[in-house]
């Protein structure tokens, strides 16, 4: 990347001085940059990389948007990999933690017949019930009556991080319980 620096800088230079051709010019000469970085981002976080040209023009937009703080002065490449960087991370969190896998390469494994439940349903209430308050009423409220965390954020006058924590914490000591069984 380094050998491109100089010319990218007096591009960016350029084209925030107005110079629309030579902004057109640089934006066309970091996306094929821009686009490897997405895609090595992607597989290395074992996501599909096919979500790559996204994240592209995610950064290209912000690169757009923010480019009147990038330093004349400084180096161009370390300021335009951090929004990359941060467009990519932005994007795996919308995706959430999925791992992508072919299901025939389980086949054998996964069982033809449903496995048995392993623990009672009236005790796992009891267990439910055994928890700390508000973790058991936000565990109760969400699991068991279907209501929505932002419903039973407002319903036990919390905010929504609140519930999510207090669910996570509910779920969390359940699990340790069951498990001590």
């Amino acid at each position: 990347m380094g050998e491109h620096e100089e010319e990218w800088a007096a591009l960016m230079r350029r084209g925030n001085a107005g110079d629309d051709g030579a902004y057109r010019q640089l934006l066309r000469a970091v996306t094929p940059i821009l686009r490897a970085v997405a895609r090595r981002g992607l597989a290395r976080a074992g996501q599909p990389v096919d979500q790559s040209e996204d994240i592209v023009q995610d950064t290209l937009l912000a690169v757009h948007l923010k480019r009147h703080t990038w330093d004349p002065e400084a180096l161009f490449s370390p300021w335009l990999f951090a929004i990359a960087r941060n467009k990519l991370i932005d994007a795996l969190r919308r995706r959430g933690r999925r791992v992508f896998g072919n299901i025939d390469d389980f086949a054998e494994t996964i069982a033809s017949e449903p496995v048995a439940e392993t623990v009672p349903a009236s005790e796992l209430i009891a267990h439910v019930q055994g928890l700390p308050g508000r973790q058991r009423d936000v565990l109760q409220s969400i699991t068991l009556e279907s209501v929505s965390i932002k419903a039973t954020a407002k319903k036990f006058a919390m905010s929504e991080g609140a519930v999510r924590v207090a669910l996570h914490r509910g779920l969390t000591n359940l699990a340790a319980k069951l498990r001590k069984e």
